[in-house]
């Protein structure tokens, strides 16, 4: 089991130990690339980055393992062999530069760095087999599958590279900054995504989840829609300092965290941050997680604890539908997912659990939405619904947005709804005021010790379930309003907040139709 070897000051290697200069030498790497016409703003910066850190990151593991075999007298086998190990290509400040770095990286057949002739890197690479599952190798190959080097100069890319071969990732508190740091540059990316923001969920609302949720060494926590990777690596994080043992540190690299996504550069941005956080090998899926028969998934194919925020508002092609049973087909992409949830959560011996974002109009749909809705509530337990406030996902989406909780076991008897309140004086969140985890600090309270306040109500299971004279389901609707604060017009379903416009106007007219009736009498 490779463990991170932390430096001690009589280490020769001069090596940047602080926040600021690593986040410097991120920083000047970054202004290099906006030098270069190929790559347009940090949708494109990013991802470049990323990779190069990658392979730094790959051949610094590669090398502490081939340290620790070595001492076994063993021949150590590396995921990437020479010429194309970064110490090969990149480490030197005057290796190959130019035009043919680029074409070495590009083409599928170039002059490789030992002067001989064969597959360019990128090539290379992608064509990677692990001879299992979770080999490296495979990670590798999938990661650069789809990968694209849109840099065109290849003295600024050598730039780049001088500038990334200072960051040194075998020591692990230098591996603790590059994670905050690398985080800190997902959340840049989310603020100039625009559209393709979706994939990221305010770090704040990862950790209340996490912390509730309470994922315990052994259990195995995936989430389908991984995104960037931020439900993982809380995830891990927590499982992490349960850790006391070599094998509790085995059972946490191999058998515990699992995710899926099906857009490259969150694939990729997730991999490196699960890296960069300490997972060797992440077990991350490239593609659509909907793409299984949701009704031949079986026990194996099960786990103890999924984390996610699906995507919501996007529609799946009917190939997709088909996979689900024919009474809850959709095109909505987060009703899907539900049923996944739903199908993937273990049985037995410990009934799996569940925390997912929904948009609000998952709450209240009917149709489709209510036999989902229906087997939910009679199947599953569905304890708790955490009503977030307005504007947790601005600027990207204002669409209200829930967390739901619930595990396998036994039909849902009540449900617990928390209403999580805007800061006072608040009327929104922004990029750059987000939601902020001591906000959750009520809640957290709450949780273990639940009685009905201002915030926090229950309702029947029996009393959303509303169904006809011969037993047949009419409606589901979990958009249950806080019976102790205003109404708030943000989370009514289209047809009462019309209502409610409607009732208002037709007020106001007859206000007006009074203060002309006083006008001419006078």
């Amino acid at each position: 089991m490779l463990l991170m070897k932390k430096r001690t000051s009589a280490s020769p290697v001069a090596t940047p130990t602080t926040a600021q200069q690593l986040g410097s030498l991120i920083k000047s790497a970054r202004d290099i690339m906006r030098k270069d016409k190929g790559l347009n703003g940090d949708l494109d910066r990013l991802p470049m980055l990323t990779w190069v850190m990658f392979l730094k990151f790959l051949d610094d593991l590669e090398h502490i393992r081939e340290q620790e075999v070595g001492l076994g007298n063993k021949r150590y086998q590396p995921a990437i062999e020479p010429p194309y190990r970064w110490r090969d290509w990149a480490s030197k400040e005057d290796g190959i530069t130019g035009d043919e770095l680029i074409a070495f990286i590009n083409n599928d057949e170039a002059l490789r760095p030992d002067g001989t002739r064969g597959a360019g890197l990128f090539a290379y690479l992608r064509g990677l087999q692990g001879s299992e599952s979770n080999d490296r190798r495979n990670v590798i190959a999938t990661v650069f599958k789809g990968t694209v080097n849109r840099m065109i100069n290849g003295y600024l890319l050598r730039d780049i590279l001088n500038k990334v071969n200072g960051i040194h990732f075998n020591a692990s508190d230098e591996m603790h900054t590059l994670g905050h740091l690398y985080e800190s540059m997902l959340k840049e990316m989310r603020d100039s995504a625009g559209d393709s923001g979706e994939f990221y969920t305010p770090r704040a609302v990862v950790r209340f989840v996490v912390e509730v949720v309470n994922p315990r060494l052994g259990e195995t926590v995936l989430d389908p829609a991984c995104g960037t990777g931020g439900f993982l690596v809380e995830a891990f994080t927590h499982l992490q300092q349960q850790c006391q043992k070599v094998e509790d540190v085995r059972v946490l690299q191999t058998r515990s965290i699992y995710g899926g996504e099906a857009k490259s550069l969150p694939y990729l941005l997730a991999q490196m941050n699960l890296l960069l956080h300490g997972l060797e090998s992440p077990q991350i899926a490239s593609g659509n997680s909907l793409t299984v028969k949701v009704t031949e998934i079986g026990d194996r194919d099960r786990v103890d604890i999924i984390l996610t925020n699906p995507p919501f508002g996007g529609e799946e092609e009917r190939g997709i539908q088909a996979n689900f049973p024919g009474d809850k087909q959709t095109s909505e992409t987060a009703l899907l997912f539900l049923q996944l949830i739903m199908r993937k959560l273990r049985r037995a011996p410990k009934p799996g659990r569940a925390a997912v974002v929904v948009p609000n109009g998952t709450l209240f749909g009917d149709g489709v939405a209510a036999r989902i809705k229906e087997e939910l509530l009679t199947q599953f337990n569905l304890h708790t619904i955490v009503r977030l406030p307005n504007g947790v996902f601005a600027p990207y989406t204002s669409i209200p947005t829930n967390l739901l909780f619930f595990e396998r076991g036994k039909p849902t008897q009540e449900i617990w709804y928390y209403e999580q309140p805007l800061p006072e004086g608040r009327k929104n969140y922004t990029k750059t005021q987000p939601i902020q985890f001591e906000e959750f600090a009520d809640c957290l309270a709450w949780w273990n010790n639940r009685a009905e306040n201002e915030r926090a109500w229950r309702v029947q299971a029996a009393d959303v379930l509303k169904r006809d004279a011969e037993g047949n389901l009419l409606s589901v609707n979990l958009d249950v309003k806080n019976p102790n604060a205003k109404q708030d017009l943000e989370h009514l379903p289209p047809e009462q907040l019309a209502d409610s416009i409607l009732q208002k106007e037709q007020r106001i007219a007859e206000l007006m139709g009074e203060i002309k009736a006083m006008l001419l009498t006078k």
